[in-house]
């Protein structure tokens, strides 16, 4: 591997700034002068758009920042990306983050793209989901060559545990989920019908799909016919670890009122932060939040990963008015804390509660 002592971060054409690493390990970056007069902060929290040279600290991303580690893979794309470079001869622990972020190149989610860009060029030509469920299946059974092959190409950006893909269906783009070891059988079918829920419930979702009667897709919400949509989760405007409990709801609606500075989008999430609790989905980590830059503005993004899940310990990983087992008393106190009207708060609860008892989806028994 060629050393890198910088790499260079667009946006379409726009160069957005520089990151470099300093002899601590810990990213450095400066905004471009251009961007500076005409661009936007791509992280208002921790890089303002000022005229100075921004180090990052070494927690919680491991000297580096949160919007940029929203350009890596965890889980499954880790996974991927891991073995392709074993494959080709490179110890992947070995791999400085500018290196890493050089192989995801223009390939990652969001906007942001890295140069020198070391990324797969190729567009795939679409395999079948019945091929690439099996291909991740014999992958993670153990080593396969052919299967990483192939599923490279299709996944190695991906975020999330579940094996997963991107792939153009119809003049879109997917990223359709197959099943995992520890999943039930009809996973897939479970996903998009709660996705359905969501939507009953007033939630804004991305178009699903269920392929082949039983792989899950979602329209990816980051790639729109204009371009590319600047897409950060909470962990990485925040800088919270989302790989332990370290956000509160409340932090969380406070933080979308900072960022966008609308009512309307804090009741959004409160919405959603319901329909989590509803379902029991205490899987809901601070990646699984995220704002975009769309239209000169912030706003929260379509909502994702609505299931029921374990969690961490079996509560809720982002907590509720610092309860990971939050009573009704514990939502409205959220509300309250987020400066919400209480009789709407309370509006909400019912509207959601209503819909997923009608389905008998509700997993919760708040009278």
């Amino acid at each position: 591997m060629l050393e890198l002592k910088k790499i260079e971060i667009f946006i379409g054409n726009s160069r957005v700034g520089t990151l470099a690493q300093t002899p601590e390990n810990l990213c450095a970056f400066e905004y471009d002068a251009d961007w500076l007069r005409s661009g936007y902060s791509i992280s208002p929290f921790f890089l303002p758009l000022e005229s100075k040279l921004f180090v990052a600290k070494f927690r919680p991303f491991r000297g580096g920042f949160g919007v940029f580690d929203d350009s890596l893979p965890d889980g499954w794309g880790n996974l991927l990306l891991d073995r392709y470079l074993e494959q080709q001869g490179i110890d992947p622990g070995s791999l400085t983050l500018l290196q890493r972020l050089s192989f995801i190149g223009s390939g990652g989610r969001g906007a942001l793209e890295y140069r020198p860009d070391r990324s797969m060029k190729e567009d795939p030509e679409f395999a079948g989901f019945s091929r690439l469920a099996a291909n991740a299946a014999r992958l993670l059974e153990g080593d396969d060559a052919a299967a990483l092959e192939v599923l490279y190409r299709y996944g190695y950006s991906s975020g999330g545990a579940r094996p997963k893909v991107f792939v153009h269906v119809d003049g879109k783009e997917w990223l359709v989920k197959f099943k995992a070891a520890i999943d039930p059988r009809n996973i897939g079918e479970q996903e998009y019908q709660y996705s359905l829920l969501a939507k009953e419930c007033g939630i804004e979702m991305p178009e699903t799909r269920l392929f082949d009667g039983k792989y899950f897709g979602v329209e990816r919400f980051d790639r729109m016919s204009a371009g590319r949509i600047h897409t950060v989760s909470a962990s990485g405007l925040l800088h919270a670890d989302y790989r332990i409990p370290s956000l509160d709801y409340t932090t969380l609606m406070k933080a979308c009122l900072a960022l966008t500075a609308d009512m309307e989008q804090v009741y959004a999430l409160f919405r959603i932060m319901v329909f989590n609790i509803v379902i029991a989905n205490r899987d809901d980590h601070a990646k699984n939040f995220a704002f975009q830059w769309r239209d000169g503005r912030w706003k929260i993004s379509p909502a994702y990963d609505l299931l029921p899940s374990n969690g961490f310990n079996g509560f809720h990983t982002t907590t509720v008015n610092h309860q990971g087992a939050p009573s009704l008393n514990d939502v409205l106190a959220v509300a309250a804390e987020g400066g919400m009207n209480t009789k709407r708060a309370k509006m909400i609860v019912e509207e959601v509660l209503e819909r997923c008892r009608a389905r008998r989806m509700a997993k919760i028994k708040w009278k």
